[in-house]
């Protein structure tokens, strides 16, 4: 069986030293110390939190800024808005501490490690919710996409993945030749992408084109 290296960082020692207690003796589970140093580097770290707050936010994306390792919460409050603001700097899994018995806690770290995610079942139907209201409301209106693609962008590597050139570009959309070179260089270069070609592929994988 291989064990995932796993870390445990709690905002008290009671519950350090509660989960820390509970994934000890399982056989899936090697405990490492959570530092930046640590031997194995661990491939998961169960952060346990009363809340999602803005300390928490910090603690998560410094994980992501310095480490390999997908971050799991264990926590007694979120909502869907918090959670969005969690997945924003990278977790990987949720769950509610009344949930979180030592096998529901195992499993999670299993399915985290193995590069998949984890959500509370209610969570999934009013995350999906609070995605559609930030598109409709918040990025829709500025022309953005949670892809990072505004519409006039789309519609420009559209018509480029249908064998236009830019000149034809620019006639169909109503916009100057230099204005569609433009917004090509803006999508390569925020998106780091290496070319046209490799813009288009990014958008079909997105499902945009």
């Amino acid at each position: 069986m291989k064990r995932t290296v796993t870390a445990v960082h709690a905002q008290d020692p009671i519950s350090q030293a509660g989960v820390t207690s509970q994934l000890r003796t399982r056989p899936e589970i090697s405990l490492v110390e959570w530092s930046e140093t640590a031997d194995p580097a661990p491939e998961v770290v169960v952060l346990v939190v009363d809340t999602v707050d803005e300390d928490v936010l910090r603690l998560l994306r410094h994980i992501n800024r310095t480490s390999t390792a997908r971050p799991v919460l264990v926590t007694i409050d979120i909502d869907e808005q918090k959670l969005v603001s969690a997945a924003e700097c990278g977790v990987a899994g949720v769950i509610r501490r009344a949930e979180a018995t030592p096998e529901h806690l195992v499993h999670v770290i299993g399915t985290v490690a193995k590069g998949a995610g984890h959500l509370p079942s209610d969570l999934v139907g009013r995350l999906l919710e609070e995605v559609g209201r930030l598109q409709g409301q918040v990025l829709g209106p500025r022309g953005l996409h949670f892809t990072g693609l505004a519409a006039r962008e789309v519609d420009v590597l559209r018509l480029v993945a249908e064998g236009y050139d830019t000149a034809d570009i620019a006639a169909k959309l109503s916009y100057s030749e230099r204005t569609i070179k433009n917004v090509l260089h803006a999508v390569i270069t925020r998106l780091q992408l290496r070319n046209r070609s490799h813009a288009v592929a990014y958008a079909m994988r997105q499902g945009l084109i």
